[in-house]
């Protein structure tokens, strides 16, 4: 992998983060409260899902733990992710297990503008306490879903043109919002805030991204097109057949989010979805991440997708990118996790070998330094090991 690999080394966490990384580490044994053998492990960032429902859409619970799409207005920008993530939806228990420390999770795709989507850590029974970012994007979808929910209930829209349009003008009345905004603050004036504009100014001003749901390569170029018009950033999620427009999606200079690949195509907009996708759009230089856009592909089968993804073409090192440091870039917190640099949060993967193979078992998980999983043979040799120092 790119940047520097330890075939031999320690890691030490201090106050949550990451306070230093060496072959040796200036510290003594009696001043580290808990020390973990990691001989012949991999130790790694903790993955990240970079587009995922967990907690909106929860397992076991049918329409009462479902709250990922307000199916009766194609237009719901100020809807927050945030409020509808249950921490207690056991599919987190499962991404912890798996190695996966925090994902990118909001609104689901049956709207022209689904809403807000919050970057989290993985582990904790507070929401607002396992935010690294919100609001982190502003979902919003193109082609199959938002046609086909709003035909069933007889309203617009049921065509892409339509799509299209009301996202124009969604977006050219929020732009007019903000000119209104900025030559009050240029008078001086107060201005009278609007709740269902509000949630544009981060988009509009370029501090978050659009949250495409992209599947065929006309709705990726369609929303590239209104990216572009509008001067937005944008993530092309799902991104199903950008490897058939790959130097179009270079050129535009957005980041691909690939997934749920490990599913079947039961729509006839993914008929073209393939593990091969990710390595060719690396290779014509679109920066890639995975995703399972859980629950569609189950979260703790992430680091089999990239190992999927990995053998069509992208490689070894680029699949454990794509888990790793590139989703925390494109979901813009590579300042805090995404790779084992001091300073960061202290939010660390252990595996017994390379977590894209199936046999790969997860030892240990940490979450802001704190260790949130442990296998259970592991418990028994820190026993033994902690009683044979007595």
């Amino acid at each position: 992998m790119k940047g520097t690999v330890h075939e031999r080394g320690s890691l030490l966490i201090k106050d949550k983060k990451i306070y230093q990384i060496d072959q040796e580490l200036d510290v003594g044994l009696s001043e580290v409260s808990e020390m973990i053998d990691a001989t012949d492990c991999w130790v790694m960032p903790g993955l990240i899902d970079a587009h995922c429902h967990i907690g909106i859409t929860e397992e076991k619970k049918g329409f009462e733990g479902d709250d990922c799409n307000e199916t009766k207005d194609p237009i719901t920008p100020y809807i927050r992710g945030l409020d509808a993530i249950n921490p207690m939806d056991s599919a987190f228990h499962n991404a912890i297990s798996a190695g996966i420390t925090s994902m990118m999770v909001g609104p689901g795709s049956s709207n022209v503008v689904g809403g807000q989507f919050a970057f989290i850590k993985a582990d904790g029974r507070c929401i607002d306490d396992m935010v690294v970012m919100e609001p982190a994007a502003m979902k919003t979808g193109f082609g199959e879903n938002p046609k086909s929910n709003y035909n069933e209930l007889k309203m617009i829209p049921t065509t892409r043109m339509t799509v299209a349009a009301m996202l124009r003008e969604e977006l050219y009345r929020a732009k007019e919002y903000l000119a209104e905004i900025e030559k009050a603050g240029k008078r001086g004036d107060e201005y009278k805030a609007e709740f269902k504009k509000e949630c544009w100014l981060p988009v509009l001003r370029k501090e978050i991204p659009i949250k495409a749901h992209v599947h065929r390569a006309d709705d990726i170029l369609t929303a590239i097109r209104i990216a572009k018009e509008f001067d937005l950033d944008m993530t092309l999620d799902h991104c199903t057949e950008g490897h058939l427009i790959a130097k179009e999606i270079k050129a535009s200079g957005f980041p691909a989010i690939i997934g749920p690949t490990l599913a079947s195509r039961n729509k006839i907009e993914i008929q073209n979805m393939d593990f091969k996708t990710p390595g060719i759009l690396h290779k014509n230089g679109v920066k890639v991440a995975i995703c399972t856009d859980h629950p569609v592909s189950r979260i703790q089968y992430l680091p089999i997708c990239a190992g999927l993804a990995a053998k069509e073409g992208l490689g070894i090192d680029e699949g454990l990118k794509a888990i790793t440091i590139n989703p925390a870039e494109i979901c813009r917190v590579s300042n805090r996790v995404g790779s084992l640099e001091v300073g960061k949060d202290a939010d660390i993967a252990i595996f017994d070998g390379n977590p894209m193979e199936v046999f790969t078992k997860t030892l240990f998980t940490i979450i802001n330094g704190e260790v949130i999983y442990r296998a259970e043979e592991h418990r028994i040799s820190n026993a033994k090991r902690e009683n044979s120092l007595k």
